[in-house]
């Protein structure tokens, strides 16, 4: 047998190794053939091509590792079994820029599915390397290695903790410097990743100096990375007042408000969502986002965008209303509350309802002017049939009755709470009566209007507990009116007018 006959061989292994693992790859890229791969035992099979001799090998059966494990939480866990981790771990460091790629892709694969597996990563040493990966000089390393920290940073706060430890987050910081967009949205990503857990983790990312390059790429032109830059300033700003504060002197206002207006729904929602996180914290953090006319960017935001995108810009509106009485006209004098209500009668999920219920009941809370302002737009109905709905969810219920009892506690609008009186609940209706009974006795015009529109007979017809704070309420209102008209107007009167008529005899 010749030289040639026996290389020959050789070649023939190799070229049928090639096209198994290519074959592998482009099978596993799709789901309807995951099962079928790992009921054949592929698994067992690709572990010993990691180790291949030829280069490419290693980095297809990479490949094809990670998206077998992106699939599923099962073979990701047969990766973590199948004692593939330290070996992807020991050759990160000395293989080429494909093979460091791929090796990433299946970190971040197996990473992405729990807390367990992310720890497993942690576990066989690979943060290390995924940091060495960081400061690679091709960007394409740089990135597969900030996407498998970010997905082991997001889960949980010791999980980030150990990748602040590891040194990532100076590295990342540099990442966001490039020039490449890709690399600059994974690492914006990694730290909003890293930053969202708690305020020590939030400040680990600002000592880096990454708030400055954040807000620098509000305005770049690319969405998705507007949206990962966003997100990361939301994540920091959201600890604490501090953190907040650093945030806002980055000169983010009124930069930020342009984002409200983007094409791109996250990047509005997050964009939104960044400003709430600030406006939460003080009633000073408010005013300066009234000031640079916040409020009116996040109104008009809410009326261009439907569904979820809505969320942090209702919210953002409730928390600026809730800090003061200033704070709460500067939302009604921008027409917050047709835009609150809008949310509140077109939207279908109870979530998005409960937080316009909500923020419209932290507008209304302050004085008798407030809750006129919110009870004059014919929303009180609205709460109340939201209320009393029993499909209504147990929150959008409780949110409702929270913001009704705001709103009724506070309002002397009389013409607003009158409709009420007619489908009100006894636990609602005392703080409806309660408001009659205070604005009646001082009032002639309101008592009479009380009586013509069928106010007064409605009160007759109330069933109230004796001695109960309806029924002192309900005394109250009586009692601003002479004995026989309350008697006319109470429920079987005019049964005994008929009943004293037919026995009347008249005299002759």
């Amino acid at each position: 047998m010749s030289q040639r006959q026996v290389l020959q061989v050789f070649e023939q292994y190799q070229r049928a190794r090639t096209q198994f693992v290519q074959a592998v790859a482009e099978l596993a890229a799709r789901p309807q053939n995951i099962e079928t791969l790992q009921s054949a035992g592929v698994m067992s099979l690709l572990r010993p091509l990691l180790l291949d001799v030829v280069p490419t090998i290693q980095q297809t059966a990479a490949l094809a590792l990670g998206r077998l494990a992106n699939y599923n939480d099962d073979l990701a866990e047969a990766v973590v079994k199948g004692d593939i981790l330290p070996q992807l771990v020991c050759s990160l460091s000395e293989q080429n820029r494909f093979y460091k790629k791929a090796a990433a892709f299946v970190l971040r694969a197996v990473g992405k599915h729990s807390p367990q597996l992310a720890q497993a990563i942690v576990q066989c040493g690979a943060l290390e390397m995924l940091v060495i990966c960081l400061e690679d000089f091709d960007p394409g390393v740089k990135e597969a290695a900030s996407w498998a920290l970010g997905y082991i940073a997001r889960h949980n706060s010791e999980l980030s903790q150990a990748v602040v430890d590891a040194g990532a987050v100076p590295l990342v910081v540099l990442c966001i410097q490039e020039p490449e967009i890709a690399l600059k949205r994974i690492a914006a990503s990694t730290l909003s990743d890293i930053s969202k857990h708690s305020p020590e983790l939030a400040q680990t990312v600002v000592d880096a100096g990454a708030i400055a390059h954040l807000a620098q790429m509000i305005l770049n032109p690319d969405a998705k990375l507007k949206r990962q830059v966003l997100s990361a300033l939301s994540q920091i700003a959201k600890h604490s007042v501090d953190l907040a504060e650093l945030v806002v002197e980055a000169e983010i206002f009124p930069v930020v408000f342009t984002c409200l207006k983007d094409s791109d729904e996250y990047v509005k929602k997050n964009g939104a969502t960044l400003i709430r996180e600030i406006a939460k914290h003080t009633p000073e953090l408010s005013q300066l986002i009234v000031n640079t006319g916040g409020v009116a960017a996040v109104i008009d935001c809410i009326g261009s965008c439907r569904g979820t995108v809505r969320l942090p810009g209702i919210m953002m509106l409730g928390y600026v209303a809730a800090h003061s009485e200033n704070l709460s006209m500067a939302v009604i004098v921008s027409k917050g509350i047709p835009s609150l209500c809008a949310c509140l009668i077109e939207e279908h999920e109870d979530h998005i309802k409960a937080a316009a219920a909500w923020a419209l009941g932290q507008i209304g809370r302050h004085t008798p002017e407030h809750a006129r302002a919110v009870a004059e737009s014919n929303v009180l109905p609205t709460l109340l049939a939201m209320y009393t709905d029993i499909r209504s969810s147990e929150d959008l219920q409780i949110k409702t009755k929270k913001a009704l009892k705001n709103i009724l506690q506070k309002c002397t609008y009389l013409p607003a709470l009158e409709p009420l009186l007619h489908d009100a609940p006894p636990n609602i209706m005392k703080h409806i009566v309660g408001q009659f009974s205070k604005v009646l006795p001082h009032d002639s015009k309101a008592r009479r209007l009380f009586v013509t529109t069928g106010g007064l007979k409605k009160l007759q017809e109330i069933q109230a507990e004796p001695g109960s704070l309806l029924q002192e309420y309900i005394n109250t209102i009586n009692n601003c009116y002479p004995e026989e008209i309350v008697r006319y107007y109470s429920p079987g009167y005019s049964e005994i007018l008929l009943e004293r008529l037919e026995n009347y005899h008249p005299v002759s």
